[in-house]
């Protein structure tokens, strides 16, 4: 098992510091280093910096957008960054959810699963550098009647094959990840339910496709807190509001995927406790709602020798890049959370 680390949104106050994360991780050895973007920074941009001053490590979006790019452009991207990054580059996709892909890009969430479908297609055509041509339920490439014509990339990237990762929660998107991807972007992974919640959808995928688990990677990030086992609850507690904003906030009362995906770990009344208490307004309420093993089924607390055996969890479960998002108050805590996390996986033997 791989670790990589994962920066999140840039613009939340510690950007400085961010930098630095990224280059300790790629002196110890971490495998990738995934950016977000919602409705803030972009993800392209700031994988593009770190790229520059970094050596080994990985730069990968967690996620593009599908609603914020058409197909192709984000095939100019990714062939671009690919490039300037001497091959270290990883592309992962995700739909992003309704209230920001109709509020912010005025992009109608509908038929996600067959959009995916296609922009992957189209993104991965227009990466072999054929002439683009392509006609789907939501693409049509070149537009017919115009003066469009099939068109190909100029640009050259690294390598023939960029891995391509989906962001995926539920069964019927995990299923066609398994399909279609090379990989898969996990959040709140449980090693206890992720064969159940996640693995055997992946694996129906893939088996539809005529392949296996093999060469897939299972990537999932996770927060880390190192500090005494005697503290975990205490540790755990500064993961309430990022867990509660997840669970009880991040869309509609009616769909929202991190909702649902807590009550198939079996929290089906704390997770429709938390959303009316976050929708209603009370983000104090909704975080004291949230159960303390839910946080710690999903994150790594603790001392190195525990989070040793949960990274031996992760591993059994099927996980093969571990990525992790390090807290800490200032630019020596998190480079220490990031060296534990390698200290950790050394004394798992999953080195």
């Amino acid at each position: 098992m791989q670790l990589g680390i994962n920066l999140g949104y840039w613009g939340a106050g510690m950007d400085a510091d961010n930098l630095e994360v990224a280059k300790e991780a790629d002196r110890l050895g971490y495998a990738v280093c995934w950016a977000a973007e919602a409705y803030g920074s972009d993800a392209a941009t700031v994988l593009s910096w770190v790229a520059a001053q970094t050596e080994r490590i990985d730069v990968g979006s967690a996620i593009f957008q599908i609603p914020a790019r058409q197909p192709a452009m984000t095939a100019m991207t990714a062939a671009t960054l690919d490039s300037l990054s001497g091959g270290r580059f990883r592309l992962g996709l995700g739909v992003s959810g309704p209230q920001v892909s109709e509020g912010w890009y005025g992009v109608k969430f509908d038929k996600p699963l067959a959009r995916t479908r296609e922009y992957v297609e189209i993104v991965r055509k227009a990466m072999t550098r054929e002439r683009l041509s392509f006609e789907g339920e939501h693409w049509t490439l070149p537009l017919p009647g115009g003066p469009g014509k099939p068109l190909k990339l100029t640009v050259h990237p690294e390598r023939e094959h960029i891995p391509l990762y989906i962001a995926a929660i539920g069964p019927k998107n995990l299923e066609q990840t398994g399909e279609i991807a090379d990989g898969a972007l996990l959040i709140f992974p449980s090693a206890e339910h992720l064969e159940e919640t996640t693995i055997k959808y992946v694996r129906a995928g893939r088996e539809k496709a005529g392949k296996t688990l093999d060469g897939f990677d299972v990537c999932p990030t996770l927060p880390l807190s190192v500090g005494e086992d005697k503290d975990v609850a205490t540790l755990a507690d500064a993961f309430r509001p990022y867990t509660a904003l997840y669970v009880g906030g991040m869309g509609s009362a009616k769909q929202n995927f991190y909702n649902q995906l807590a009550q198939r770990m079996g929290f089906e009344a704390a997770a429709a406790e938390v959303q009316e208490k976050y929708l209603s307004g009370d983000k104090q309420g909704a975080a004291a709602a949230i159960p303390h093993d839910l946080i710690d089924k999903t994150a790594l607390l603790g001392s190195v020798d525990r989070i040793a055996d949960r990274m031996k969890e992760y591993a059994a479960a099927g996980v093969t890049t571990l990525s992790l998002n390090p807290a800490g108050f200032t630019l020596e805590e998190r480079i220490a959370s990031l060296r534990a996390g390698t200290e950790a996986l050394e004394r798992a033997g999953l080195a």
